[in-house]
């Protein structure tokens, strides 16, 4: 009971009110710099220590593992299983690799937040029409130069649950027309740290894995319904127990 009462007082008196502040200057840095010195430096490093932070203040202990399967100046697709709110904390913070992420184009639309964004270089996906769709794809081809990747969350919405949904195809359809590797990523622990539905905090293990990447430039377009198999089979073999299907 006390422990309870602390990380509730904690949480809305310490981490709510310096997350705020945090999330602001970083904004506005993104904003100010990343027009006028270029959204690779300016677009991932400070949203990348505000990731950091934000999982320290919220007292969580990290894991990570699997660096040294990644080229720092190879270009991927990296998607991963969506636990909740602190899967972008954790992927930002610790994959060690710039990237943008493929965001839904409402986002655009939230205050400050959907400006710093788009100076970020994040790209916003547009399925509206076929047309919309090519230009997606176009616009993120720019981005992908000298290790920049991409970031996707192929089941579209977070976990009700912590264990994973189906895998949608745009995720594999980008990384086919972009001649990317794919990269697995199964998370760990966001589920308890924050439900979906939940604003309640706590702190607890939050932990990356990165497989090794899948190649796609001898790939048919019938050979994505495979790879999406696999790379989801490979995510969930990481998966804690309690976070995998029954079956």
């Amino acid at each position: 009971m006390i422990k309870i009462v602390f990380i509730f007082l904690y949480q809305w008196l310490i981490f709510v009110p310096i997350f705020v502040i945090l999330t602001i200057l970083t904004a506005l840095t993104v904003m100010i710099f990343a027009p006028v010195f270029g959204s690779r430096y300016w677009g991932y490093v400070p949203p990348r220590w505000w990731s950091r932070l934000t999982c320290w203040l919220a007292l969580c202990r990290i894991k990570s593992s699997g660096h040294e399967n990644l080229d720092p100046h190879q270009s991927y697709v990296f998607i991963a299983n969506h636990q909740g709110a602190f899967d972008i904390f954790l992927i930002y913070g610790f994959l060690n690799q710039n990237i943008k992420w493929m965001q839904k184009a409402s986002l655009r639309k939230i205050p400050l937040v959907g400006f710093a964004s788009e100076m970020a270089g994040h790209v916003f996906v547009d399925n509206s029409s076929p047309v919309a769709r090519v230009n997606t794809i176009n616009e993120a081809k720019k981005k992908m130069e000298d290790g920049v990747s991409i970031m996707l969350f192929p089941e579209g919405a977070r976990s009700r649950t912590g264990k994973m949904g189906r895998f949608k195809r745009g995720a594999y359809q980008i990384a086919y027309d972009l001649k990317l590797p794919v990269v697995p990523l199964t998370l760990n622990g966001p589920f308890d740290v924050m439900k979906r539905g939940s604003l309640c905090l706590r702190p607890d293990k939050l932990e990356l894995i990165i497989h090794k990447p899948i190649p796609t430039e001898n790939l048919n377009e019938s050979d994505i319904s495979a790879l999406i198999d696999e790379s989801r089979k490979i995510i969930h073999s990481a998966l804690w127990e309690k976070f995998k299907d029954e079956s």
